[in-house]
């Protein structure tokens, strides 16, 4: 038995609950207890505080976990980092007050900062020989500087709209952060094929973010042209129809440029277009 550590709740929360119901394993999320056993793959699910994971990792109480990488840094725990999931992804800022003016980092030069990551903030500090005062604050960092705390933050921003809110702005980002599946160093031949396993359903998953499979019929006389604008992950395939002049194509195209080679497609001949979403992918 293989046992994950996963946030309590908030938005890491949602996006693993998500990836772990995508590789088939299913928990009753509706009861509300610290350990879930899954059905039908050999996983537990353990929930705790998002800055308790990499330790319970590091010192066992957990075999793998699924944490922030501004928690992992900033923790600093002896756990190795196994995979980034590339989701939850934002990023740990310097923010000052909207109406001042910035004119670098020396701005911070003898300023209070109010953060909940003093680690990764003195090292960045630091290595600019900067020296300010940090006000550590476990919760409710961005109100800091309005109810006169401090004269900054260091605080994970993703959309920006908090900082907007309480009358900050961002003027420094100092590292970028998503979800990491990080391991214990000491896993056992049992735990670590599972983790194998887990890994491939990930991978799978993940290989199919963004694309799509496209299948078309396509005159012969334009098969190359078409295939010049279809590039699949080795080459298309191709299937002759009845009719001799011609043929089906099938490819795998990404979304980011969907609607730019459906259309390059329609104007070399193809017809009968049909798009379908792909919900996993063995590369």
């Amino acid at each position: 038995m293989l046992r994950i550590a996963v946030q309590s709740k908030g938005r890491l929360y949602d996006e693993t609950m998500l990836l772990l119901e995508e590789a088939g394993i299913k928990l009753n999320r509706g009861k509300r207890i610290l350990l879930l056993s899954a059905k039908g793959f050999p996983v537990e699910v353990l929930f705790l505080r998002d800055d308790d994971i990499p330790q319970s990792v590091a010192n066992g109480v957990a075999d793998v976990g699924i944490v922030g990488e501004n928690e992992y840094v900033e923790k600093g725990a002896e756990a190795k980092l196994t995979k980034r999931l590339g989701f939850s992804k934002c990023r740990l800022s310097l923010a000052i007050p909207k109406d001042e003016e910035y004119g670098g980092i020396e701005w911070f030069e003898g300023k209070t900062i109010a953060t909940s990551y003093p680690e990764i903030l003195t090292d960045y500090l630091d290595r600019r020989h900067v020296k300010a005062n940090l006000h550590i604050i476990s919760g409710s960092v961005e109100i800091a500087p309005g109810i006169g705390l401090a004269d900054a933050i260091f605080d994970l921003v993703s959309s920006g709209s908090t900082l907007v809110s309480n009358r900050l702005k961002e003027v420094d980002v100092v590292m970028n952060s998503e979800a990491l599946l990080i391991a214990n160093n000491e896993l056992s031949e049992e735990k670590q094929a599972i983790l194998d396993e887990l890994l491939f359903r990930f991978e799978a998953i993940q290989a199919a973010e963004g694309k799509k499979y496209v299948l078309l019929n396509a005159p012969k006389d334009k098969l190359n042209e078409i295939i010049e604008i279809l590039p699949g992950m080795k080459s298309p395939t191709i299937t002759p129809l009845a009719d001799d002049k011609w043929v089906s194509v099938q490819s795998v195209i990404t979304e980011q440029h969907f609607w730019e080679i459906i259309g390059k497609l329609k104007a070399s001949g193809a017809e009968g277009i049909l798009i379908i979403p792909i919900e996993k992918m063995i590369v």
